[in-house]
Protein backbone atom coordinates (compact mmCIF):
# COMPACT_ATOMS: atom_id res chain seq x y z
CA UNK A 1 0.00 0.00 0.00
CA UNK A 2 1.66 3.61 -1.07
CA UNK A 3 2.05 6.02 1.96
CA UNK A 4 0.61 9.27 2.25
CA UNK A 5 4.06 10.42 3.63
CA UNK A 6 6.58 11.06 1.06
CA UNK A 7 10.07 9.46 0.85
CA UNK A 8 11.85 11.26 3.58
CA UNK A 9 15.48 11.00 1.70
CA UNK A 10 16.55 11.43 -1.95
CA UNK A 11 18.00 8.61 -3.43
CA UNK A 12 22.14 8.44 -3.72
CA UNK A 13 24.71 7.42 -5.90
CA UNK A 14 23.91 3.96 -8.03
CA UNK A 15 25.05 0.90 -6.34
CA UNK A 16 28.16 -0.80 -6.85
CA UNK A 17 28.64 -4.76 -8.19
CA UNK A 18 29.47 -5.51 -4.64
CA UNK A 19 26.82 -3.24 -3.20
CA UNK A 20 24.44 -5.08 -5.79
CA UNK A 21 25.45 -8.54 -4.23
CA UNK A 22 25.09 -7.17 -1.06
CA UNK A 23 21.27 -5.55 -1.08
CA UNK A 24 20.42 -8.35 -3.71
CA UNK A 25 17.29 -9.77 -1.27
CA UNK A 26 15.93 -5.75 -1.11
CA UNK A 27 16.55 -4.99 -4.93
CA UNK A 28 14.02 -7.64 -5.82
CA UNK A 29 11.19 -6.52 -4.04
CA UNK A 30 9.49 -4.08 -5.82
CA UNK A 31 8.70 -1.49 -3.51
CA UNK A 32 12.06 -0.89 -2.48
CA UNK A 33 13.82 -1.53 -5.56
CA UNK A 34 16.85 0.12 -6.42
CA UNK A 35 15.85 4.00 -5.46
CA UNK A 36 14.61 2.25 -2.48
CA UNK A 37 18.25 0.75 -1.93
CA UNK A 38 19.84 4.38 -2.99
CA UNK A 39 17.90 6.14 -0.10
CA UNK A 40 18.45 4.08 2.64
CA UNK A 41 22.22 4.66 1.71
CA UNK A 42 21.63 8.20 1.14
CA UNK A 43 20.01 8.34 4.81
CA UNK A 44 21.35 9.82 7.72
CA UNK A 45 20.08 8.13 11.14
CA UNK A 46 21.12 9.03 14.37
CA UNK A 47 19.92 6.16 17.65
CA UNK A 48 19.96 8.13 20.78
CA UNK A 49 21.23 5.13 22.82
CA UNK A 50 23.13 1.28 21.93
CA UNK A 51 21.14 -0.48 25.16
CA UNK A 52 17.97 -2.50 24.85
CA UNK A 53 15.89 -1.31 22.13
CA UNK A 54 19.51 0.89 20.71
CA UNK A 55 21.38 -2.73 20.15
CA UNK A 56 18.60 -4.15 17.31
CA UNK A 57 17.77 -1.22 16.16
CA UNK A 58 21.12 -0.04 14.92
CA UNK A 59 22.34 -3.79 13.91
CA UNK A 60 19.31 -4.06 11.56
CA UNK A 61 19.92 -0.17 10.30
CA UNK A 62 23.53 -1.22 9.65
CA UNK A 63 22.36 -4.29 7.47
CA UNK A 64 19.99 -2.57 5.75
CA UNK A 65 22.42 -0.43 4.35
CA UNK A 66 21.87 3.35 6.04
CA UNK A 67 24.82 5.14 5.11
CA UNK A 68 25.32 6.75 8.01
CA UNK A 69 24.57 5.92 11.44
CA UNK A 70 25.06 8.12 14.82
CA UNK A 71 25.12 6.70 18.02
CA UNK A 72 24.64 9.33 21.26
CA UNK A 73 25.76 7.09 24.00
CA UNK A 74 27.73 8.09 27.18
CA UNK A 75 27.47 5.08 28.89
CA UNK A 76 29.84 2.17 29.41
CA UNK A 77 29.10 -1.84 29.07
CA UNK A 78 28.53 -3.54 32.11
CA UNK A 79 27.38 -7.22 32.62
CA UNK A 80 23.78 -6.97 33.63
CA UNK A 81 23.56 -5.39 29.81
CA UNK A 82 24.20 -8.24 28.03
CA UNK A 83 20.74 -10.39 28.51
CA UNK A 84 19.32 -7.77 25.90
CA UNK A 85 21.56 -5.60 24.40
CA UNK A 86 22.83 -7.89 21.60
CA UNK A 87 25.41 -5.42 20.28
CA UNK A 88 27.81 -5.71 23.00
CA UNK A 89 29.77 -8.75 24.43
CA UNK A 90 31.79 -10.29 26.90
CA UNK A 91 34.93 -8.49 25.88
CA UNK A 92 33.27 -5.53 25.56
CA UNK A 93 32.16 -5.10 29.42
CA UNK A 94 33.69 -2.00 30.38
CA UNK A 95 33.99 -0.94 26.75
CA UNK A 96 32.06 2.88 25.76
CA UNK A 97 28.84 1.69 24.59
CA UNK A 98 29.20 3.75 21.85
CA UNK A 99 32.75 2.03 20.79
CA UNK A 100 31.44 -0.99 20.87
CA UNK A 101 28.42 -0.48 19.22
CA UNK A 102 30.75 0.81 16.26
CA UNK A 103 32.65 -2.19 16.56
CA UNK A 104 29.71 -4.73 15.91
CA UNK A 105 28.58 -2.33 13.23
CA UNK A 106 31.74 -3.01 10.93
CA UNK A 107 31.50 -6.48 11.19
CA UNK A 108 27.98 -6.19 10.22
CA UNK A 109 28.19 -3.78 7.29
CA UNK A 110 31.95 -1.83 6.61
CA UNK A 111 29.80 0.78 4.15
CA UNK A 112 28.31 2.44 6.53
CA UNK A 113 29.93 5.26 8.12
CA UNK A 114 28.94 5.48 12.20
CA UNK A 115 29.32 8.71 13.74
CA UNK A 116 29.89 9.14 17.90
CA UNK A 117 28.63 11.39 19.76
CA UNK A 118 30.19 10.05 23.10
CA UNK A 119 27.79 12.68 25.41
CA UNK A 120 24.64 12.76 27.55
CA UNK A 121 22.40 14.68 25.49
CA UNK A 122 20.79 17.80 26.86
CA UNK A 123 19.83 21.09 25.76
CA UNK A 124 23.07 22.38 24.65
CA UNK A 125 24.10 19.88 22.34
CA UNK A 126 20.56 17.84 21.33
CA UNK A 127 20.15 20.73 18.22
CA UNK A 128 23.31 20.49 16.98
CA UNK A 129 23.40 16.82 17.13
CA UNK A 130 19.92 16.16 15.67
CA UNK A 131 20.48 18.81 12.63
CA UNK A 132 23.28 16.40 11.49
CA UNK A 133 20.51 13.65 10.70
CA UNK A 134 17.31 12.95 8.68
CA UNK A 135 15.31 10.73 11.38
CA UNK A 136 16.07 10.17 15.23
CA UNK A 137 15.43 6.53 16.59
CA UNK A 138 14.26 6.96 20.00
CA UNK A 139 16.20 3.99 22.81
CA UNK A 140 15.72 6.06 25.67
CA UNK A 141 14.93 4.92 29.28
CA UNK A 142 13.79 7.76 30.92
CA UNK A 143 11.38 10.53 30.60
CA UNK A 144 13.45 13.40 30.81
CA UNK A 145 15.20 12.67 27.39
CA UNK A 146 12.21 11.08 25.92
CA UNK A 147 10.72 14.61 26.05
CA UNK A 148 13.66 16.67 24.89
CA UNK A 149 14.22 14.38 22.12
CA UNK A 150 10.10 15.16 21.12
CA UNK A 151 10.69 19.16 21.38
CA UNK A 152 13.85 19.03 19.58
CA UNK A 153 12.41 17.06 16.43
CA UNK A 154 9.60 19.15 16.73
CA UNK A 155 11.39 21.90 16.99
CA UNK A 156 13.82 20.78 13.61
CA UNK A 157 10.56 19.42 11.77
CA UNK A 158 12.08 15.88 12.02
CA UNK A 159 10.49 12.61 12.42
CA UNK A 160 11.46 10.58 15.24
CA UNK A 161 10.48 6.95 15.67
CA UNK A 162 9.38 5.98 19.42
CA UNK A 163 9.68 3.02 21.54
CA UNK A 164 9.36 1.95 25.19
CA UNK A 165 9.65 -1.42 27.04
CA UNK A 166 8.69 -3.17 30.12
CA UNK A 167 8.76 -6.24 32.05
CA UNK A 168 6.33 -7.92 29.43
CA UNK A 169 4.87 -5.04 27.42
CA UNK A 170 6.05 -2.92 24.53
CA UNK A 171 5.36 -0.09 22.68
CA UNK A 172 6.37 1.68 18.99
CA UNK A 173 5.00 4.65 16.88
CA UNK A 174 6.70 7.37 14.56
CA UNK A 175 5.86 11.40 15.88
CA UNK A 176 6.22 13.51 13.17
CA UNK A 177 4.59 16.97 14.03
CA UNK A 178 4.68 17.82 10.09
CA UNK A 179 1.85 14.91 9.44
CA UNK A 180 0.48 13.86 13.01
CA UNK A 181 0.46 14.13 16.57
CA UNK A 182 3.85 14.51 18.81
CA UNK A 183 5.02 12.10 22.00
CA UNK A 184 3.24 15.15 23.72
CA UNK A 185 0.35 14.68 22.36
CA UNK A 186 -0.11 11.33 23.44
CA UNK A 187 1.70 11.85 27.05
CA UNK A 188 1.51 15.99 27.72
CA UNK A 189 2.84 15.25 31.20
CA UNK A 190 5.01 12.68 32.62
CA UNK A 191 3.73 10.67 35.10
CA UNK A 192 4.41 11.08 38.60
CA UNK A 193 7.64 10.39 39.86
CA UNK A 194 8.45 6.55 41.34
CA UNK A 195 4.90 5.64 39.35
CA UNK A 196 6.11 4.50 36.83
CA UNK A 197 8.97 1.88 37.13
CA UNK A 198 12.41 1.51 34.73
CA UNK A 199 13.46 -1.12 33.56
CA UNK A 200 16.21 -1.40 36.13
CA UNK A 201 13.88 -1.52 39.05
CA UNK A 202 10.88 -3.66 37.24
CA UNK A 203 12.72 -5.59 35.03
CA UNK A 204 12.39 -6.57 31.28
CA UNK A 205 12.21 -9.72 28.93
CA UNK A 206 15.46 -9.39 26.55
CA UNK A 207 13.78 -10.60 23.83
CA UNK A 208 11.28 -7.88 24.11
CA UNK A 209 14.25 -5.21 22.76
CA UNK A 210 14.18 -6.88 19.62
CA UNK A 211 10.48 -7.55 18.85
CA UNK A 212 10.04 -3.29 19.32
CA UNK A 213 13.77 -2.73 18.25
CA UNK A 214 12.71 -4.13 14.84
CA UNK A 215 9.21 -2.15 15.14
CA UNK A 216 11.59 0.67 14.99
CA UNK A 217 13.94 -0.28 12.39
CA UNK A 218 11.23 -1.13 10.41
CA UNK A 219 9.39 1.85 10.78
CA UNK A 220 12.11 4.03 9.81
CA UNK A 221 13.03 2.45 6.62
CA UNK A 222 9.22 2.75 5.71
CA UNK A 223 9.99 6.54 6.16
CA UNK A 224 13.19 6.75 4.38
CA UNK A 225 12.46 5.13 1.45
CA UNK A 226 8.36 6.00 1.31
CA UNK A 227 7.10 3.02 1.84
CA UNK A 228 3.68 1.85 3.40
CA UNK A 229 2.14 3.38 6.38
CA UNK A 230 3.84 4.52 8.50
CA UNK A 231 2.48 4.39 12.01
CA UNK A 232 2.50 8.26 12.28
CA UNK A 233 -1.21 8.84 13.85
CA UNK A 234 -0.82 5.12 15.58
CA UNK A 235 0.48 3.39 19.02
CA UNK A 236 1.40 -0.27 18.36
CA UNK A 237 0.92 -1.97 22.00
CA UNK A 238 2.23 -5.22 22.01
CA UNK A 239 1.85 -7.84 24.98
CA UNK A 240 4.41 -10.45 24.72
CA UNK A 241 2.60 -13.27 27.41
CA UNK A 242 -0.56 -12.73 25.24
CA UNK A 243 1.56 -12.76 21.97
CA UNK A 244 -0.81 -10.04 20.66
CA UNK A 245 -0.35 -6.34 18.90
CA UNK A 246 -3.01 -3.88 18.90
CA UNK A 247 -2.87 -0.44 16.92
CA UNK A 248 -4.65 2.51 18.78
CA UNK A 249 -5.08 5.93 17.15
CA UNK A 250 -3.65 8.74 18.38
CA UNK A 251 -4.70 12.45 17.15
CA UNK A 252 -2.75 15.44 17.59
CA UNK A 253 -3.63 17.90 20.57
CA UNK A 254 -4.63 20.65 18.98
CA UNK A 255 -3.58 22.45 22.45
CA UNK A 256 0.28 20.82 22.29
CA UNK A 257 2.01 23.20 23.92
CA UNK A 258 4.82 22.70 20.82
CA UNK A 259 3.20 21.39 17.99
CA UNK A 260 -0.25 22.83 18.11
CA UNK A 261 -1.05 25.61 15.46
CA UNK A 262 -0.56 28.34 18.06
CA UNK A 263 2.10 26.80 20.53
CA UNK A 264 2.89 28.06 23.82
CA UNK A 265 6.45 26.21 23.99
CA UNK A 266 8.47 27.82 20.85
CA UNK A 267 12.27 26.73 22.07
CA UNK A 268 13.74 23.75 24.47
CA UNK A 269 12.64 23.80 28.05
CA UNK A 270 15.37 24.77 30.37
CA UNK A 271 15.51 21.84 33.09
CA UNK A 272 13.92 18.35 31.32
CA UNK A 273 14.85 16.52 34.87
CA UNK A 274 12.84 19.22 36.50
CA UNK A 275 9.53 18.96 34.10
CA UNK A 276 9.99 15.17 34.93
CA UNK A 277 11.40 15.09 38.61
CA UNK A 278 12.68 12.19 39.90
CA UNK A 279 11.05 12.66 43.29
CA UNK A 280 7.54 13.66 44.19
CA UNK A 281 7.55 17.13 46.17
CA UNK A 282 6.74 14.93 49.46
CA UNK A 283 9.31 12.56 49.53
CA UNK A 284 11.86 15.07 48.21
CA UNK A 285 10.42 17.21 51.67
CA UNK A 286 10.87 13.91 53.81
CA UNK A 287 14.12 13.12 52.52
CA UNK A 288 15.31 16.74 53.09
CA UNK A 289 17.50 15.97 56.32
CA UNK A 290 16.66 12.60 57.49
CA UNK A 291 19.01 10.56 54.70
CA UNK A 292 22.13 8.88 55.58
CA UNK A 293 25.05 7.11 53.43
CA UNK A 294 25.61 3.39 53.43
CA UNK A 295 28.98 3.88 55.44
CA UNK A 296 26.87 5.93 58.03
CA UNK A 297 24.35 2.65 57.99
CA UNK A 298 27.52 0.53 58.41
CA UNK A 299 28.57 2.41 60.92
CA UNK A 300 25.44 1.98 63.19
CA UNK A 301 25.37 -1.13 62.56
CA UNK A 302 29.03 -1.96 63.78
CA UNK A 303 28.47 0.20 66.82
CA UNK A 304 25.69 -2.23 67.75
CA UNK A 305 22.75 0.70 67.87
CA UNK A 306 19.34 -0.04 67.70
CA UNK A 307 16.71 0.21 64.42
CA UNK A 308 14.71 -1.56 62.45
CA UNK A 309 16.19 -1.88 58.89
CA UNK A 310 13.11 -2.33 56.24
CA UNK A 311 13.93 -2.90 52.86
CA UNK A 312 11.14 -1.68 50.38
CA UNK A 313 11.77 -3.69 47.19
CA UNK A 314 9.99 -6.68 45.41
CA UNK A 315 10.33 -9.92 46.38
CA UNK A 316 12.19 -11.05 43.31
CA UNK A 317 14.67 -7.99 44.19
CA UNK A 318 14.97 -9.11 47.59
CA UNK A 319 16.28 -13.20 46.49
CA UNK A 320 18.85 -11.30 44.83
CA UNK A 321 20.47 -9.31 47.15
CA UNK A 322 20.21 -8.27 50.12
CA UNK A 323 21.64 -5.96 53.02
CA UNK A 324 22.45 -7.86 56.11
CA UNK A 325 19.42 -7.73 58.76
CA UNK A 326 16.85 -6.05 56.63
CA UNK A 327 13.42 -6.88 56.72
CA UNK A 328 11.18 -6.86 53.48
CA UNK A 329 8.11 -5.00 53.36
CA UNK A 330 7.47 -3.98 49.45
CA UNK A 331 6.80 0.03 49.17
CA UNK A 332 3.00 -0.93 47.77
CA UNK A 333 2.51 -1.93 51.70
CA UNK A 334 3.72 1.91 52.56
CA UNK A 335 1.46 3.30 49.94
CA UNK A 336 -1.77 1.78 51.19
CA UNK A 337 -1.02 1.52 54.84
CA UNK A 338 -1.33 -2.10 55.36
CA UNK A 339 2.50 -1.39 56.93
CA UNK A 340 2.45 0.83 59.07
CA UNK A 341 0.45 -1.18 61.95
CA UNK A 342 3.41 -3.59 62.12
CA UNK A 343 6.30 -1.08 62.17
CA UNK A 344 7.83 -0.33 65.81
CA UNK A 345 7.80 3.17 67.99
CA UNK A 346 10.21 2.43 70.09
CA UNK A 347 13.22 2.13 67.59
CA UNK A 348 13.96 4.33 64.57
CA UNK A 349 13.00 2.88 61.23
CA UNK A 350 15.52 2.85 58.30
CA UNK A 351 14.17 2.44 54.89
CA UNK A 352 16.56 1.65 51.68
CA UNK A 353 15.56 0.21 47.94
CA UNK A 354 17.67 -0.45 45.12
CA UNK A 355 18.80 3.33 44.69
CA UNK A 356 16.78 5.30 47.32
CA UNK A 357 13.65 6.59 45.09
CA UNK A 358 11.02 4.50 46.53
CA UNK A 359 12.81 4.38 50.10
CA UNK A 360 12.27 8.14 49.83
CA UNK A 361 8.46 7.85 49.02
CA UNK A 362 7.89 5.49 51.47
CA UNK A 363 9.54 7.84 54.13
CA UNK A 364 7.23 10.37 53.23
CA UNK A 365 4.63 8.04 54.22
CA UNK A 366 5.95 7.22 57.30
CA UNK A 367 6.62 11.03 57.91
CA UNK A 368 2.82 11.68 57.42
CA UNK A 369 1.82 8.79 59.80
CA UNK A 370 4.21 10.32 63.01
CA UNK A 371 7.31 8.97 62.69
CA UNK A 372 9.40 12.03 62.75
CA UNK A 373 13.11 10.19 63.18
CA UNK A 374 12.25 7.61 60.19
CA UNK A 375 15.53 8.10 57.95
CA UNK A 376 16.30 6.79 54.21
CA UNK A 377 19.64 5.49 52.88
CA UNK A 378 21.23 7.47 49.65
CA UNK A 379 21.50 4.92 46.71
CA UNK A 380 19.90 1.55 48.09
CA UNK A 381 21.80 -1.55 47.78
CA UNK A 382 23.34 -0.83 45.02
CA UNK A 383 25.59 1.80 47.08
CA UNK A 384 25.74 -0.68 49.97
CA UNK A 385 27.22 -3.65 47.36
CA UNK A 386 29.67 -0.64 45.63
CA UNK A 387 31.34 0.69 48.87
CA UNK A 388 30.24 -1.95 51.73
CA UNK A 389 30.72 -4.92 50.11
CA UNK A 390 31.37 -5.53 46.83
CA UNK A 391 31.09 -9.41 47.01
CA UNK A 392 27.47 -8.87 46.47
CA UNK A 393 25.84 -8.69 42.79
CA UNK A 394 24.53 -5.58 41.39
CA UNK A 395 21.55 -6.26 39.35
Amino acid sequence: MPTSIPALVEPGPALTVDEVRRYSRHLIIPDVGMAGQRRLMNAKVLCVGAGGLGSPALMYLAAAGVGTLGIVEFDVVDESNLQRQIIHGQSDIGKSKALSAKESIAEINPYVNVQIHDVRLDIDNVMEIFSQYDLVVDGTDNFATRYLVNDACVLLKKPYVWGSIYRFDGQASVFWAEYGPCYRCLYPEPPPPGMVPSCAEGGVLGVLCASIGSIQTTEAIKLIAGIGEPLVGSLMIYDALEMSYRKIKVRKDPNCPICSDHPTQTELLPDYEAFCGVLTEGAAAAATGSTISVTELKAKMDNHEKFMLIDVREPSEWDIVKIPGSTLIPKQGFIDGSALESLPNDVPIILHCKSGVRSAECLAVLKQAGFADATHVAGGVVAWVKQIDPSLPIY
